[in-house]
């Protein structure tokens, strides 16, 4: 089945107000910016995002939220995304933050059909006891506080039960594919791209590098096309575009550079 879609509006055709999306990425690395930019022209708000975390001010998912279309967000960093701090502290966004591996288990135990898990990490804290605040009121007090969740004991260690993720669309970024939807990760791309693909009911992948059925040696494809619906392949440009968070570790290397 040839799954390629010719333009990033056609792949992202069917997305409407308030829909769900698992959205992959690790920081900027492996982020579908191409899908992002596509889903922001057509227009949709009140989505629910489910990503490791919302982009950043003017790239990635932090292009949605300062246009107002998303209306709740799951993740687990907020990272450098200053509107998203704004947002959520004045009440305009849902956030529900959830420790990053218990995310990454959701969302592939989603795919894989597995309803609900028990977990250790959150065990004592308000992860599983209840009461972080999920939504602000503009007086600052909290709206929408997250409930108490089960906790049971396992070998004498207590575990919280989360519940997995599914949604009605995923958006990922790879860095080769074939027209079956058979995907390759590259690096920190791979840490939630194949998970958040799993999840997605309807599954668009932007690729860096299209090759025909055949090409790809099953032993290397991280992600079969079982999982993937739609595939955009992406021109040599918009596939160089690998933008940086932070281009230096200090200060100090940033006036050495300089100097130099």
């Amino acid at each position: 089945m040839d799954k390629v879609r010719q333009t990033a509006a056609d792949a992202v055709g069917g997305i409407t107000d308030g829909a769900s999306l698992a959205v992959g990425g690790f920081g900027l690395s492996g982020v579908p910016n191409v899908l992002i930019q596509a889903l922001h022209d057509r227009g949709p708000g009140r989505l629910s995002v489910v990503s490791n975390n919302c982009g950043v001010d003017g790239r990635g998912l932090g292009i949605l939220l300062a246009a107002g279309r998303i209306a709740r967000v799951t993740g687990s960093y907020i990272g450098n995304n200053r509107e998203f701090a704004r947002q959520y502290l004045s009440g305009e966004l849902e956030v529900e933050l959830t420790p990053q591996g218990t995310l990454a288990e959701r969302l592939r135990a989603g795919g894989a059909g597995i309803p609900a898990f028990f977990v250790p990490a959150g065990v004592g804290t308000p992860i599983a006891d209840g009461g972080l605040p999920w939504r602000h009121a503009p007086d600052g007090s909290v709206a929408v506080a997250s409930p108490r969740k089960e906790v049971r004991e396992f070998g004498g260690r207590g575990h919280v039960l989360e519940y997995a993720i599914t949604t009605d669309f995923a958006l990922v970024h790879a860095a080769r594919g074939d027209r079956h939807g058979n995907l390759v990760f590259h690096k920190a791309a791979r840490n939630f791209n194949p998970l958040a693909a799993m999840a997605g009911r309807i599954t668009i992948a932007e690729v860096e590098e299209l090759v025909e059925p055949g090409v790809l040696d099953p032993d290397e494809i991280h992600l079969p096309g079982v999982f993937v619906q739609r595939i955009l392949a992406l021109t040599p440009m918009q596939a160089a575009d690998k933008p940086i968070e932070k281009r230096t570790l200090s200060v100090r290397a940033d006036r050495e550079a300089v100097r130099a």
